[in-house]
């Protein structure tokens, strides 16, 4: 990570009020599109699922920016 923890949390509670059991995404996982050959990016109607076994899951649909 570019920045520690201490500061991610320092930083986020600037805009926005953190509560016991947030959690704060960082980063990107392996295969993210800059890396690849040929380049791969999130287009409209793809999909991003995750989830973390006993806290939940998460989905966001991409939309194009109008």
């Amino acid at each position: 990570m570019v920045y520690g923890v201490a500061h991610v949390v320092s930083y986020l509670s600037q805009f926005m009020t953190l509560h016991p059991g947030d959690v704060i995404s960082t980063g990107t996982p392996p295969g993210v599109g800059m890396g690849m050959k040929p380049q791969q990016y999130l287009r409209p109607g793809d999909v991003v699922e995750l989830g973390i076994e006993g806290l939940g899951q998460q989905r966001q649909d991409v939309v194009a920016d109008i």
